[in-house]
């Protein structure tokens, strides 16, 4: 029996398919989804399968040795795929070992296999077999094709997903078809945009303050677009947006949002100079397996990592230097899973929720530079501190709720990194911390501008990677009496300076002399670097 999972992979789909499906969507006079058109591709093709086979097997029987036939008679072979034959001849049976039988002569509608050139196939008929052969043949499975079994519920249900992207890329090699929001409909049949109905758009998204909105709260406010059905509206508008630079769609998947662009976050539209990362060429395996493992701890979003065994339902991660700055997370591999995404949008715009005290604020997931943008003011409000570990997980759709392990504040030693004219020192010095955080990442910075120009400087001087780890692990080494230094202390503070995943760093401390490891984590200077 044809199995759901089976007749989706042999599924192709021709261009009868794609001329029946644009037909439907002529019909219906509104754009329809790809999961919609699947389903009806689906029951398309059994309903012509059904008929076909309906057709071929008419009138025909299951070929069993035990009973008898006449000639004209149709079967069906199980035995050479359920091929179908007429019985042309019948002659007595010659054999000692049976009784009385017959031996029909068949003809195929199509050639079969082993035919040695003979137009007609011999099939014994008639035979007396013992009564557990009759069971089994009474057991032979029947035809090929069972709608009890085989039907649209079983193949969506089992190879739905396949059968969409498969449907899906065929689709759009089709010029005459227009794709928005996984929904299709006819180029020739679309609503007319004009300019006056994308001015009157940029006026309602204006006055929400860029966004973002539906397609049918703009519909509403601008009066329509015609007297199409609301369907059609929504989609040539949607189409017309999507043309004109003034809108972008910044919806998740499966919603249609809209916003103005000139109105959103230039943090959004652009890059901040404090998360662009260069990359740097560099050998891993200098990196040793614990090494490995803090790599995979730090969870940077610039880390390139294999894919995750299972989805999280909660991440923690902990805060560096150029997020806390800009108001902004990484999206790792693993803290991707928790926001909400796009198969086209570069930027999503969505809820993040306080999990403090429950208070919502905006936020944008920038997709390929791997950021979330719109932190500020939870950072702000609960003054957290760089290292600090925060948690994420997802609340109700299209919100992601952010925590912390707070406390009483209480003065605690941090290190404070201290900008000079000729370089950079680090003090200890006591701060109010109301949050649990790593006590290898924690850093401060009173004189941000000064940490800034720093920064720059290294940037315009285009100094490497090594010397600017010589910069930070003398000062850091300063502070404790064995003058070593945590890696992941290294990450923080280099990152104040540079943006660069652990990878890069953990490789150059491995591989240049002038860095000396003294077990576990800890680095120093080597002793020719000191003296």
């Amino acid at each position: 029996m044809i199995q759901s999972h089976h007749w989706a992979r042999n599924l192709t789909i021709d261009d009868q398919d794609i001329e029946y499906l644009t037909g439907l969507l002529l019909e219906k006079e509104k754009p329809l989804s790809s999961k919609t058109l699947a389903r009806a591709l689906v029951e398309h093709r059994l309903e012509n399968e059904a008929a076909n086979l309906r057709e071929r097997y008419q009138n025909a029987r299951l070929y069993n040795p035990s009973l008898s036939y006449a000639v004209g008679d149709r079967l069906i072979f199980s035995e050479f795929d359920y091929e179908t034959g007429i019985v042309m001849g019948l002659r007595e049976g010659n054999n000692p070992d049976y009784s009385n039988f017959s031996v029909i002569q068949v003809k195929f509608d199509n050639p079969i296999e082993n035919t040695r050139g003979k137009k007609l196939r011999e099939f014994a008929a008639g035979l007396t077999v013992p009564l557990d052969m009759i069971e089994a043949l009474e057991d032979e499975p029947g035809l090929p094709f069972d709608s009890s079994q085989l039907n649209v519920e079983s193949i969506l249900e089992s190879s739905g997903d396949h059968i969409v992207a498969l449907l899906e890329e065929r689709l759009r090699k089709n010029k005459d078809l227009i794709y928005m929001a996984h929904t299709w409909f006819p180029r020739d049949l679309m609503m007319e945009i004009n300019v006056g109905h994308l001015n009157l758009a940029e006026a309602v998204l204006d006055m929400s303050e860029g966004g973002p909105l539906h397609t049918n709260e703009i519909i509403e406010q601008i009066g329509g677009v015609g007297k199409a059905p609301i369907e059609l509206q929504v989609f040539s508008l949607n189409y017309g947006l999507r043309q004109d630079s003034r809108f972008d769609e910044v919806g998740p998947t499966g919603e249609v949002l809209w916003f103005l662009s000139r109105l959103e976050p230039t943090e959004v539209l652009n890059t901040p100079p404090q998360l662009r990362y260069s990359p740097i060429d560099y050998n891993r395996d200098l990196i040793t397996p614990d090494l490995l493992a803090l790599e995979a701890e730090i969870d940077d979003e610039l880390t390139e990592a294999d894919e995750l065994d299972e989805v999280p339902e909660e991440v923690k991660i902990t805060l560096i230097f150029p997020h806390r700055r800009l108001g902004t997370l990484p999206l790792s591999l693993k803290t991707e899973t928790i926001f909400p995404t796009a198969r086209q949008s570069p930027r999503v715009w969505f809820t993040m929720v306080d999990g403090q005290d429950g208070e919502e604020f905006p936020a944008w997931v920038v997709r390929k530079e791997r950021y979330v943008y719109g932190l500020a003011p939870f950072y702000r409000k609960h003054k957290l501190p760089i290292g600090a570990f925060l948690t994420l997980k997802q609340g109700a759709p299209g919100k992601v709720i952010i925590n912390f392990d707070s406390y009483k504040a209480r003065t605690e030693w941090i290190r404070l990194m201290v900008p000079k004219q000729d370089g950079l020192t680090f003090e200890n010095q006591k701060r109010g911390i109301g949050a649990a955080y790593d006590e290898q990442m924690i850093i401060g910075a009173d004189d941000l501008a000064g940490v800034e120009a720093l920064a720059l400087e290294i940037q315009k001087q285009k100094r490497p990677l090594i010397s600017t780890l010589k910069l930070l692990i003398g000062p850091l080494g300063s502070l404790t009496p064995q003058g070593t230094v945590h890696a992941k202390t290294l990450y923080s503070a280099l990152n104040a300076l540079r943006r660069c995943p652990p990878g890069p760093i953990f490789a150059a401390l491995a591989a240049s002399p002038d860095f000396q490891n003294v077990g576990g984590h800890y680095w120093k200077l080597s002793n020719e670097q000191e003296r």
